[in-house]
């Protein structure tokens, strides 16, 4: 909260700490129990687990740790300079390069005015409004979609106007529509200037507003006008994953693992549920380890 200069309100909405429970938490030697009428107790722990969520703050034992990828210091580059600036940019990288992940550092180092919203396959355009408004916390917008629109510009100027330097990321970017790509330039038309857009994806984002924009999609070339000077292509994945597995001992675990994934999510897959039985069992990670398993078929290839 002192970092951030957030209010108890601040973090209750970002949240859903009952703000009572906040303050009893943040008393000087609290014994972390509440008085409701004739009802008392502790305090629910999942009110401390989303606390230690906003702080970043790891309850359990982390098996993938932070790493500085080139990837990872691209994104929160351009996600820094497109917030200073208020820009509209489109972030390019291969599926698994830590997009996301990344996405999620910058929000949780900018917790106040930073909101992540994931596109998904079977998304409508209201599907992708609604998951704006919730991220918002706009409570009682209309239920035509300009009005959403209105409503959400609104709420990012009015932040604005605040102090704050609000910034909406589209995740999964190569998911929306074309009636999704005209409601982003139209949120974006309102609040230029005061608001930054990103959108994040993968090539297949760029693929399909081509495709938009040869059929003469409606809203399309406008749209693209105003993201063509925006485009940022995050660099490509070194598949010796170095900072990744170097530490590993065991010399068939490593070729195995070079042969067989191709990003970090793929390697993230493979690691992390071998570290935690290796932990379990008490036994070093090793080939004979992640074979048993993951069930592998003989043979270095997965598929």
């Amino acid at each position: 909260m002192q970092l951030h200069n957030m209010k108890p309100a601040d973090v209750a909405s970002k949240t859903g700490v009952n703000p009572g429970y906040l303050s009893l938490i943040l008393k000087e030697n609290s014994n972390f129990m509440y008085q409701s009428g004739a009802d008392s107790g502790f305090i629910n722990p999942k009110h401390f687990y989303a606390l230690a969520e906003l702080c970043g703050h790891k309850v359990e034992k982390q098996y993938w740790q932070l790493q500085p990828t080139p990837q990872m210091n691209t994104v929160m580059a351009h996600l820094q300079s497109a917030k200073e600036a208020t820009q509209i940019i489109t972030l390019i990288g291969e599926t698994g390069c830590g997009k996301s992940f990344s996405c999620e550092l910058f929000t949780s180092k900018n917790p106040l005015d930073t909101f992540i919203v994931t596109a998904g396959s079977s998304d409508s355009l209201n599907d992708l409004l609604n998951k704006i408004v919730d991220a918002l916390k706009i409570h009682g917008s209309s239920v035509t979609k300009s009005s959403k629109i209105r409503s959400i510009a609104e709420k990012l100027r009015m932040l604005t106007f605040q102090g704050y330097k609000p910034m909406l990321i589209i995740d999964e970017a190569e998911f929306l529509k074309q009636p999704a790509l005209c409601a982003i330039k139209g949120i974006h038309d309102y609040i230029k200037n005061y608001c930054s857009i990103i959108l994040i994806g993968t090539d297949q984002l760029v693929t399909n507003i081509d495709r938009f924009k040869k059929r003469n999609q409606s809203g399309i070339p406008q749209f693209h006008r105003r993201i063509k000077m925006g485009l940022r292509i995050i660099p490509n994945i070194n598949s010796q994953f170095s900072i990744f597995i170097n530490d590993i001992e065991d010399k068939e675990l490593k070729k195995f693992l070079l042969r067989n994934c191709n990003n970090y999510g793929e390697l993230h897959d493979i690691l992390v549920p071998s570290m935690r039985e290796a932990d379990r069992l008490n036994c070093e990670l090793n080939m004979s380890l992640v074979r048993r398993l993951l069930n592998l078929p003989s043979g270095d290839l997965l598929w």
